[in-house]
């Protein structure tokens, strides 16, 4: 992927899932050292409370609209919750407000878990919050593979480009 073609081959998806993969083993690592040190309660609450957030609420607007479209509102709170941004932003209000503590390490445990292990990256409003092949991407990955080149913007959506 780059600033111009915004896709993922499998093979740098998965090494993207692999880097992730590594922040997961260093953050678990250091959590596991300091097990001793770590108060249970934040770090349960700082794991869990990104999901009751930020996808708990889409999975079951999901699950229960019959044409599987839901509001943004739900992908806006799912990668706001998921967003190292936001949570290192929590993080650094923790440590202002409380001070520094392992059971922080929760917080990248869970993301670094998600994207490494479950392959889930922030959602795009035009795919469904529960992922699914888009028949607009299978089509586009086809030709790709096919052809062991990229297809012009035109061939990969059928639209004519701009001049």
């Amino acid at each position: 992927m780059d600033g111009k073609n915004l896709f993922e081959t499998p093979t740098t998806y998965r090494l993207i899932r692999l880097e992730y993969g590594l922040g997961l083993v260093v953050a678990t690592v250091l959590f596991f050292t300091h097990l001793d040190e770590v108060r249970w309660l934040p770090a349960i609450g700082l794991f869990v409370y990104i999901d009751l957030i930020g996808y708990l609420p889409g999975a079951l607007a999901h699950r229960r609209s019959p044409g599987k479209r839901i509001p943004r509102v739900y992908f806006v709170l799912y990668n706001a919750m998921h967003s190292l941004v936001t949570q290192g932003l929590v993080v650094l209000a923790w440590i202002w407000l409380f001070g520094a503590e392992w059971a922080l390490l929760a917080i990248p445990i869970h993301l670094f878990g998600d994207r490494a292990l479950f392959g889930n990256f922030l959602k795009p409003f035009a795919l469904r919050f529960e992922p699914e092949p888009h028949p607009a991407y299978t089509a586009f990955r086809e030709r790709y593979e096919a052809a062991g080149v990229e297809p012009s913007p035109a061939e990969a959506t059928g639209v004519p480009a701009h001049r």
